[in-house]
């Protein structure tokens, strides 16, 4: 009526079946999951060179207007010092 061998073979070709398919979905899972982190990678890539550039331009314009007026640029300075050292010694 009842036969446990079968039920056995049967629960061990179950196992080995559940093992396969969760071995094939985990290395699907990693394989997207490390596509997008290459993307997500190559999109902070291209943003920083971006960000790099900016502030290269912003340097040299920075650089450019300190050596137009230098004595505004140092009183500029002096005053966010000032205004700074204010603010650190109230905390």
């Amino acid at each position: 009526m009842f036969d446990s061998d079968r039920m056995s073979e049967e629960l061990r070709a179950l196992k080995v079946d559940v093992t396969r398919l969760l071995s094939t979905a985990g290395e699907e899972m990693f394989e997207s999951s490390k596509d997008r982190a290459e993307a997500l990678a190559d999109q902070i890539r291209a943003a920083l060179t971006e960000l790099g550039e900016t502030v290269d331009e912003e340097q040299a314009q920075l650089q450019g207007i300190i050596a137009d007026r230098p004595i505004t640029s140092l009183a500029s300075a002096f005053a966010l010092g000032v205004v700074v050292g204010f603010m650190l010694r109230r905390h």
